[in-house]
């Protein structure tokens, strides 16, 4: 019998290593093919019913984490949360996954993502939704509804291209009513408590600059799209809004932001990111929300899940815990 420990397997793995680059070892030759520097397309298909549903990555963003990026708890425990979830140290990684549905009759993008002007900037972390669309044979031209679900710039920014022309140029827009009445607001903005909230109205303004009469406006609890009906789900923003997407006796939950990542704010719903505008709320939302999903068994796709971002949720004790849904190869 073999007995292999860590000390072995190290000093084998060093020998390899010092072998081929010595040339002394049973092989010198190199690669013959270079790396390629780049990424596999980040797309990710699953059926609802007789709908088919695509789960489209706009990338990843990784920083420092922010001294209140969790404002109700010392930064020295959303730190340890980060480590203990593999995230570089001292930092944060926030996915991106807006949702594209095909019903058959129309094509509804929920989301829009960072949008190609923070491509390059972020060297291609970011702002990757319309290069993975093309990567899944969709056409922008043929997106019927842009339908989103708040008025944050990693959902809305999408919207335009670099030079500001529409990115989906035939799609009709919608926005929660609530969302807009508070965003569009010149008297909110006035009041707006901090930098980043600021930054916030100054975006809805630059964005729907012009679209304003094209703007469809949405209440919850309506069938906003065939088979996709608004949940109210408010305290990220006044108006965020999640979606049930169904059809036959199949149903999909997107729960947009809900949660940011699952890793802190599932795991911990009494936590408070700094992006929630109503933390209160928010958390109430989130115990209200995931109650449900866990009751239903239902699957859930969450905007700020590690791509596919396709998984369930169970409850534990007073926390939750997400379990994320098996790679399938087939549609």
């Amino acid at each position: 019998m073999t007995d292999l420990n860590r000390r072995d397997l190290l000093a084998g793995a060093a020998a390899m290593g010092a072998a081929a680059v010595t040339g002394l070892g049973p092989t010198t030759a190199s690669a013959s093919v270079p790396p390629s520097g780049a990424q596999a397309p980040g797309f990710y298909r699953y059926k609802v019913g007789s709908y088919e549903c695509t789960s489209i990555n706009d990338g990843a963003r990784t920083f420092p984490m922010p001294d209140k990026f969790v404002v109700n708890l010392p930064k020295e425990e959303a730190l340890a949360a980060g480590e203990a979830a593999y995230m570089p140290k001292g930092m944060v990684t926030v996915p991106f996954n807006p949702q594209l549905i095909n019903t058959g009759s129309k094509l509804v993008l929920i989301d829009t993502g960072n949008g190609v002007a923070n491509l390059e900037p972020s060297k291609g972390a970011v702002g990757r939704t319309l290069q993975n669309l093309a990567a899944a044979g969709v056409d922008p031209k043929h997106i019927d509804v842009v339908l989103l679900s708040h008025l944050h710039p990693d959902h809305t920014n999408g919207m335009r291209l670099a030079d500001g022309a529409l990115a989906f140029p035939n799609a009709e827009i919608m926005v929660p009513a609530k969302d807009w009445e508070f965003w569009a607001s010149d008297e909110n903005a006035a009041k707006a408590p901090n930098d980043m909230t600021k930054n916030y109205f100054a975006n809805v303004k630059k964005t729907f600059a012009g679209l304003e009469s094209k703007v469809t406006k949405y209440e919850w609890g309506k069938e906003v799209a065939p088979g996709i009906t608004s949940i109210a789900t408010p305290g990220h923003t006044p108006g965020h809004t999640s979606f049930a997407v169904a059809s036959g006796d199949k149903k999909v939950l997107i729960q947009s932001d809900v949660t940011n990542i699952p890793e802190f704010f599932l795991r911990n719903p009494d936590w408070h990111v700094a992006f929630d505008n109503d933390p209160a709320l928010a958390q109430a939302t989130r115990h209200k929300f995931y109650d449900m999903a866990a009751a239903e068994k239902a699957t859930v796709i969450g905007f700020h899940f590690t791509f596919p971002s396709v998984g369930h949720v169970e409850k534990d004790g007073a926390k939750y815990r997400l379990i994320p849904s098996a790679w399938n190869p087939t549609i």
